[in-house]
Order: structure tokens, then C-alpha cells, then sequence
């Protein structure tokens, strides 16, 4: 067992009254290794100036944390196989929707992994493999209601 510990940071500003909803939702993710992440309400569910489009939003944590958990199993058990990865880029991307309940929620989530490999790379059959195998290990992905969907490809 393990515990994974992220603190969520956020003052209101002195001019701002609160109660009438038109504060920002700026705010700091710091993480045990020291990282400090800008975060914000997406500015699809929260307006300029109230959101801050440069920072992370929830919604984008999650799609991204899917595809960083998918790609480590998958580099992971690329090299048990014998395969060598020099890249891996993924352009992953989440769905907001209503869900089965009625609640609006990230209904799906579509991972893209392009990988370049050294020398032989593995079959078209095996890459799917990798992919599926990954999946099924990734904590994340066992983690959320969402579907996780992957569509590999191999870049040359």
C-alpha cells in the first residue's frame, strides 16, 4: 500500500466579495517532490477573468495523469520485451458529457500514443498488445468511471 499526497492551495482576494461567485479560481498544486503547478477552474465551466487559461484544470489533470500512468507501464513493459523506445509522445484528449446518471463528468478519455522505437519495432499485433497491457496495469486507468480508450500508432 501506498499514499499519494498533493496539497490544493487558494486565498481569496481581499477585493473580492465571494458570495456573489466573481472571485478567481487561480490557485497552487504542490506535489511531495516540491513541484508547484498553477491550477484553475477550466474556462469552460468558469468564465474569464474567473479561470485562468494558462493554469492546469482539473479536467486536464486527469486526462494527463491517464496518459502518464499508461505510457510508464507501457515503457515499462516495451523494454521486458526487448523493445528500445526512443520516443513516446501522446495526444491524449478527455470528453466532457453528461454520464449515465445525468451528472456532467469526462465520459471518456482517448489516449494517442506515438512511439518511435530503435531498431526493430514491435509488430502491429504486439504494439496492441503493449498498449493492452498497459492499460490493464495502469492504476489510473483502474481508477476512474471514465472509459479509457488508447489509439496507438507507431511513428518511423
Amino acid at each position: 500500500m501506498a499514499d499519494y499526497t498533493a496539497r490544493t492551495l487558494w486565498q481569496r482576494q481581499p477585493h473580492e466579495v465571494f458570495t456573489d461567485q466573481r472571485y478567481h479560481r487561480r490557485h497552487l498544486l504542490q506535489f511531495d517532490g516540491g513541484l508547484e503547478v498553477p491550477g484553475s477552474s477550466s474556462p469552460h465551466s468558469v468564465p474569464l477573468p474567473y479561470s485562468d487559461p494558462a493554469a492546469v484544470d482539473p479536467e486536464e489533470a486527469l486526462v494527463a495523469s491517464v496518459s502518464s500512468c499508461h505510457m510508464l507501464w507501457f515503457l515499462s513493459l516495451a523494454a521486458k520485451a526487448g523493445f528500445v523506445v526512443d520516443d513516446y509522445r501522446d495526444d491524449a484528449s478527455g470528453t466532457m458529457a453528461r454520464n449515465a446518471e445525468g451528472r456532467m463528468a469526462i465520459t471518456a478519455i482517448t489516449l494517442r500514443p506515438a512511439v518511435r522505437f530503435a531498431g526493430t519495432p514491435p509488430s502491429a499485433d504486439a504494439l496492441q498488445h503493449l498498449h493492452h497491457e498497459a492499460h490493464d496495469a495502469c492504476y489510473i486507468a483502474n481508477s476512474v468511471k471514465a472509459e479509457v480508450r488508447c489509439e496507438p500508432k507507431t511513428e518511423v
